[in-house]
């Protein structure tokens, strides 16, 4: 393959949004799946129900990354959510993970 080739697909996987599996494995590795699933209601609610509540909201990625990395109450029930223990870039792959769903 010719160096020129390798560089373009280099920056191209570099431009490409998060795959779902990798914010999965963070969401994971960061313990959000400790109280949250996918697809089902375990302590907090599913993503997918966070990401349907949320759909055309402009501010909603912004808004779930400071519930991240804030922690919220209220939104979803009596249950809060802690502050994560996590970087403010890791609060916004997670935030625009959820929303994908």
């Amino acid at each position: 393959m010719h160096p020129s080739t390798v560089i373009a697909a280099v920056a191209l996987a570099a431009a490409l949004p998060v795959t779902a599996f990798a914010s999965q494995e963070l969401a994971t590795s960061k313990n959000c799946m400790a109280c949250h699933s996918v697809d089902k209601k375990l302590v907090g609610p599913a993503y997918k129900d966070i990401a349907a509540k949320y759909k055309g909201d402009k501010a909603a990625a912004a808004q779930l990354s400071q519930s991240i990395l804030k922690g919220s109450s209220g939104k979803w029930g009596p249950i809060p959510m802690p502050p994560n223990q996590v970087s403010e870039a890791e609060a916004n792959t997670l935030a625009k993970w959820v929303l994908s769903l």
